[in-house]
């Protein structure tokens, strides 16, 4: 009788401990993909800025970036994450081409220092980007392994999805605006 009281406090005690473990695991995934959000709106902040810069060039061109800047959503799911990458892609293939038009705009120090701090922004999304995977690799790792699977089954805490490089990105030369 004691012995099986002493293998159900075991149990018990295991399940707190688990379900502890998956709650910081699953709050850390959290974390890093929130971390991505703030790292990609700081982005497009200096996006905007760099909209602006090109304005005084061209018009035409600057109705476009902030049609572009506008549809922008909110970061809330990994496929938020892709299309707000694509959009700034486009956006900055459009100023890339205004630069290239206007020699004078690439030689202004607003343009210089805004096109910094994009490049910098990207660096954190990449970084970013890189610990919220090995976060989800964390806690996919425990999720899927015995014994760990069957409290995780029991909390319904299921395998989070990476964040993958889009295909046609890896082939694409870093943008050099100078």
């Amino acid at each position: 009788m004691i012995l099986i009281l002493g293998v159900l406090i075991l149990l018990v005690f295991y399940f707190i401990s688990t379900q502890r473990s998956l709650v910081t695991l699953e709050e850390n995934v959290d974390n890093a993909f929130a971390n991505i959000a703030v790292n990609l709106n700081s982005r497009w902040d200096a996006l905007k800025a760099l909209a602006n810069a090109v304005k005084a060039y061209s018009e035409h061109e600057y109705e476009t970036l902030t049609g572009i800047i506008e549809k922008r959503n909110a970061v809330k799911n990994a496929n938020d994450v892709k299309e707000g990458e694509a959009l700034l892609g486009s956006a900055l293939s459009r100023i890339n081409a205004v630069a290239e038009s206007y020699p004078e705009l690439k030689a202004s120090e607003l343009y210089t220092k805004t096109m910094d701090s994009i490049n910098d922004y990207e660096n954190k999304v990449r970084i970013s980007r890189m610990v919220y995977n090995d976060s989800v690799t964390k806690l996919n790792r425990a999720v899927k392994m015995f014994p760990t699977s069957i409290a995780a089954s029991i909390l319904n805490v299921h395998p989070k999805e990476y964040l993958s490089t889009d295909e046609a990105k890896k082939d694409m030369p870093d943008l050099e605006f100078r």
